[in-house]
């Protein structure tokens, strides 16, 4: 069998920044085992399989080690390809996923912009375990229940984060967003907060560009600046931009992607 497969860089308008994911779009849907080894073989934080079913598409992601409930960059490139290589006309996609329905359409700007629903966060107390892991003291801590929101009192501190991956691994989360207002940050454009996004629990070590975990991040800080859109850029090594607006009980996240490679995966 041979199936195309696109790589795309997520949230980022050129090649070799923001988030690589690889994007298959299917006439049926493959066995569990088989994404699996495919998401190891294509070895990206992320690979998305669609599957189209009417005007509708079923989407699965995967991790190089495990499947994921949420996506946002894969779910970006995935929108990213159908829009650009396979000719899907209308302006809104619709994708059936494990965290529901998911939405994505074209905006006026040129972006893709995604719906996803907003997390609902609870608070956590600081204890050894995750300053030990993290290496530095929080400023606050909340948790969606799957992931853990660490907000430290600058952005510095987030960029020279040095966390312990052993240690990170083995609290109860799959990954870990650590995060700041950008008051002591400049870019352009310039966010309003930034942040990096660690799961070695789930095979990432450091994930590029994390849209996901702003569902918890835009609430977190929205709520904190009064306002309901932001700028975002997780600082990792590639780094990559978001807009973000809170719209009731639901985040949209907007982005850019570029095309990097087109290929032929043969089984």
């Amino acid at each position: 069998m041979e199936f195309t497969v696109y790589q795309v860089d997520s949230f980022s308008n050129r090649p070799f920044a923001g988030n690589p994911a690889a994007v298959l779009v299917l006439e049926r849907s493959l066995d569990e085992e088989t994404m699996r080894n495919i998401a190891a073989e294509m070895n990206l934080s992320e690979t998305a399989f669609a599957v189209r079913d009417g005007d509708r598409f079923g989407l699965r992601w995967f991790t190089p080690t495990t499947e994921v409930a949420l996506c946002g960059h894969a779910t970006l490139a995935t929108a990213h390809v159908l829009f650009n290589h396979l000719g899907y006309s209308a302006n809104t996609l619709h994708f059936d996923t494990l965290s529901g329905e998911l939405r994505t359409r074209k905006t006026d700007t040129g972006l893709i912009e995604m719906d996803f629903p907003t997390a609902t966060l609870t608070p956590v107390s600081a204890t050894n375990e995750i300053i030990d892991a993290i290496s530095a003291r929080p400023l606050a801590l909340m948790t969606d229940g799957t992931k853990l929101l660490v907000e430290l009192d600058s952005a510095r501190k987030v960029c020279n984060l040095n966390p312990d991956m052993d240690r990170l691994r083995k609290l109860p989360y799959m990954g870990v967003c650590c995060c700041a207002l950008a008051n002591d940050y400049v870019a352009d454009p310039q966010p309003d907060f930034v942040s990096r996004f660690f799961a070695p629990a789930s095979g990432i070590p450091e994930d590029p560009v994390t849209g996901s975990a702003h569902t918890l991040l835009m609430p977190h800080f929205g709520n904190k600046l009064g306002r309901k859109t932001l700028q975002a850029r997780q600082i990792s090594a590639r780094g990559g931009d978001l807009q973000l607006e809170q719209k009731g009980d639901r985040v949209l996240i907007a982005g850019t992607a570029v095309t990097v490679m087109k290929a032929s995966l043969y089984l």
